[in-house]
């Protein structure tokens, strides 16, 4: 048995037969190279390997993966992504000492071989063999360059890697045949710019470009003998001779490559000293990847730009293509988010919600028209540490949102009145609305089976001397629960359904809306993005069109520049233009004198609808001009929080409702994003006054503005256990509680299911849902 070393390296006579084993190889391998005609060069061992003419010369240059930039719609950064942070640029763009650095340390011969350095593998069998190891490589920067090859085109994956890197006789053979198709196909210019481009200098830069500025700070251009010499010396080992953790290891390495230049005659020997004299001048920039770097708090549209090129199939056919397409990056992506917008968000959301409290906030803002998203924010910063969260309260689950949205209230009304008007009641439309009363029942839905109250559920108002006569303007104004169960009674489910549809609202989880009576009164989950975009509806004067978040995507391939087809927002009519403009006539008045006031804008035509739920646990306020549309939801992402007695932003709130916290969130928000720029009005309709004089809304101890009692005295009024939009203990077929004025807030009787993450409506064709207060 031949003997080890004391070391534990090779005996005498096994360094002896690796040497001559490789030799051998080398033999064989060159025979093959210079006579291709000759077949199998017997390196087939077992089968394992294919002999060299059999390896296909069809290697072709991966599409290296880069940085994508993400832009607002004025070109400035939003952020940048990417699984390997790289900048592929030009060889004129990197620094002549660069070139001459990584030439001199990895392959002194560069230029005088070919694809393989028959001498430098000869002189470095020689000295292995003598060292017992691999004390000297000998593969050309070609052969490197292919190795490259073969690990970028293994992304992330392990097992692809692992082959790739394998240090087998097959592999290598690959390597050399490759290497020699490389070499007669690019060039040296061209093999050497790429090499630079593609290897790995360590702290998760890939390429010189990204080197330069993760170490330096500057670009590839600007780079000098000592600090090209770094960087050429990290290549061979980025973990051993990382700079930022062993600065003595690097600075020993740097000055080994600057002799190397000097032997070789790139420098005189007078530079490379006075080089070796110099420190290492470190002028690190840490990596920013990915969204959580975002500026102007555009982290969640950010995220939201990320799970449309994951999800919308104009970016591949399938997941897997997107993904890829993501992961390779080199996209600069520009995108809908206008800068004014988006900073006066997240200015108002910080001034009136802070992210220690709590509840959230989220806010959507979104062009009428055009369907672009032009901010998205929310008041809990994007990430995993405390006071943070990585879920996107504007948007639905699949674009990373809340599981189910959240229950929305009275905003929902204004879509039960489109339905009526659309399908020809009058604004004038007066029901009796009492403070009280059963669900009407039967109620006919777009299915054959009818929506029946067999269980004598009930539905209140606010307080007991809101009982009409109401018409439809003051019923809208003050949010009017029983008014609005009795159109939506007299009209049916279906058209609500149907209207619902061509608004494309759909519940968080993006299921249809369940057809029950409750839904009149907001007991169903919805996102802000959801309801702006619905919202903008009225503001465009019926036009609904679908939000988008990309204006265009240019992928950088090589030196060249293709642009992608992007998805692009299709509007449709959903209703006509005079049931646009009554809506819009009535939601003026709830910013004008009803539950919204708190919201109104004074430089120009505002108007929406306000919205609280069950025990306050979600407040809305959704409104628009007619050239910008928003929503603002405040609550707690699980549904835990009763909003009465809480300090909010800073501010003690006895009870929360949509026109108090949410209502001047989206006022401050909205002023700021249309702070100069035209102020267009509606074209509103003559809705006359009501003629009766019932239904004033007075409440006990003041005047009823909507916003639950003006003299601080507690309002209770429940809706069968909820208040403003809720159904008795979950909806259409749940047991009543029972409510009364100035009483207890009432307890949830529902629990939350297993793995619940964010706020659920609970709603569905049965109930089981939170409503809606009167906001």
């Amino acid at each position: 048995m031949p003997k080890k070393r004391s070391g534990g390296g090779l005996s005498t006579t096994q360094q002896a037969a690796k040497f001559l084993g490789v030799s051998v190889l080398a033999g064989a391998v060159m025979a093959g190279i210079a006579l291709p005609a000759a077949g199998a060069l017997g390196l087939a061992a077992k089968g394992s390997v294919k002999t060299f003419d059999e390896i296909p010369a069809n290697l072709k240059s991966p599409q290296l993966s880069q940085r994508t930039t993400i832009l607002d719609n004025q070109g400035r950064l939003i952020a940048t992504d990417y699984s390997r942070d790289r900048t592929v640029v030009e060889l004129k763009d990197m620094s002549p000492y660069m070139q001459k650095a990584i030439v001199a340390i990895e392959d002194s011969r560069f230029y005088k071989h070919g694809a393989i350095d028959l001498k430098g593998v000869l002189r470095a069998l020689n000295k292995n063999a003598q060292e017992g190891g691999v004390a000297q490589g000998a593969s050309t920067l070609t052969q490197q360059l292919v190795k490259n090859y073969f690990i970028e085109e293994a992304g992330d994956d392990p097992t692809k890697v692992a082959q790739a890197t394998q240090q087998t006789i097959g592999r290598k053979i690959r390597e050399l045949k490759y290497a020699i198709q490389i070499e007669e196909k690019l060039g040296k210019k061209k093999i050497l710019e790429n090499y630079l481009n593609i290897t790995f200098f360590g702290e998760q830069a890939y390429g010189v470009e990204a080197a330069a500025q993760r170490y330096f700070s500057k670009h590839a251009k600007d780079l000098n003998l000592q600090e090209s010499a770094l960087l050429a010396g990290i290549v061979q080992s980025p973990s051993r001779y990382d700079p930022v953790n062993d600065e003595a290891e690097a600075r020993k390495r740097r000055n080994t490559v600057l002799q190397r230049m000097a032997e070789v005659g790139d420098v005189s020997q007078a530079e490379a000293d006075r080089a070796k004299d110099k420190p290492l001048g470190l002028h690190i920039s840490r990596p920013k990847n990915g969204c959580i770097t975002a500026t102007k708090g555009g982290a969640f549209f950010c995220k939201y730009v990320e799970h449309v090129m994951l999800n919308d199939p104009a970016f591949g056919k399938t997941r897997e293509e997107r993904a890829r397409l993501w992961n390779h990056g080199g996209l600069t992506i520009r995108t809908t988010l206008d800068p004014q917008a988006q900073e006066s968000v997240q200015a108002s959301l910080k001034e009136h919600v802070y992210k220690s409290d709590r509840v959230a906030a989220a806010a959507t803002l979104v062009e009428p028209g055009t369907g672009k998203i032009v901010a998205m924010g929310q008041s809990k910063p994007f990430g995993s540490g405390k006071d943070e969260t990585e879920y996107n309260f504007s948007v639905n689950k699949e674009m990373g949102g809340s599981n189910y949205g959240f229950p929305t209230g009275s905003t929902f009304k204004p879509f039960v009145a489109a339905a009526a008007i659309e399908g020809g009641k009058p604004a004038t439309q007066e029901y009796s609305a009492p403070y009280k009363m059963n669900y009407p029942s039967p109620v006919q839905r777009c299915s054959s089976n009818p929506y029946v109250n067999t269980k004598g559920e009930t539905v209140e108002n606010e307080n007991e001397s809101e009982k009409g006569p109401y018409r439809m303007k003051e019923a809208m104004a003050k949010s009017i629960n029983t008014y609005f169960v009795q159109l939506i009674s007299d009209i049916g489910l279906c058209p609500v359904a149907k209207m619902t549809d061509a608004l494309h609202v759909v519940q968080g989880d993006g299921s249809k809306l369940p057809e029950t009576p409750s839904i009149a009164l907001g007991s169903i989950g919805l996102s802000p993005l959801t309801m702006a975009s619905a919202y903008a509806t009225f503001a465009s004067r019926g036009m609904y069109c679908t939000p988008v978040a990309i204006e265009s995507v240019v992928q950088k391939i090589g030196d060249e520049q293709k642009s992608l087809e992007v998805p692009k927002s299709t509007c449709s009519r959903a209703m006509s233009e005079k049931t646009a403009d009554t809506v819009n006539t009535l939601l003026r008045g709830v910013v004008d004198s009803g539950t919204g006031q708190e919201a109104g804008l004074t430089d120009r035509e505002s108007a929406g609808k306000t919205g609280t739920t069950d025990e306050r646990k979600n407040a809305w306020f959704v409104g628009y001009t007619p050239n910008m549309s928003g929503a603002v939801w405040v609550g707690s992402a699980k549904q835990n929080v009763q909003m009465t007695g809480i300090t909010i932003g800073g501010r003690y709130n006895d009870l929360v409702f949509g026109g108090k916290v949410p209502g001047p969130i989206w006022r401050d928000a909205m002023a700021g994003a249309l702070a100069g720029k035209d102020a267009p009005g509606f074209q509103l309709v003559d809705i006359p006054d009501d003629s009766k004089g019932g239904g004033k809304g007075k409440g006990p101890g003041g005047t009823d503005d909507g916003n639950g009692d003006t003299t601080g005295q507690e309002i209770g009024g429940l809706i069968g256990g909820l208040t403003d939009g809720g159904t008795a203990d979950g909806g259409a077929t749940g047991d009543t509680t029972g409510g009364t004025i100035g009483g207890p807030l009432p307890k949830p009787t529902f629990s939350f299911p297993e793995n619940f993450i964010q706020g659920q409506g609970n709603g569905g064709i049965n109930g089981n849902g939170n409503g809606g207060r009167r906001g």
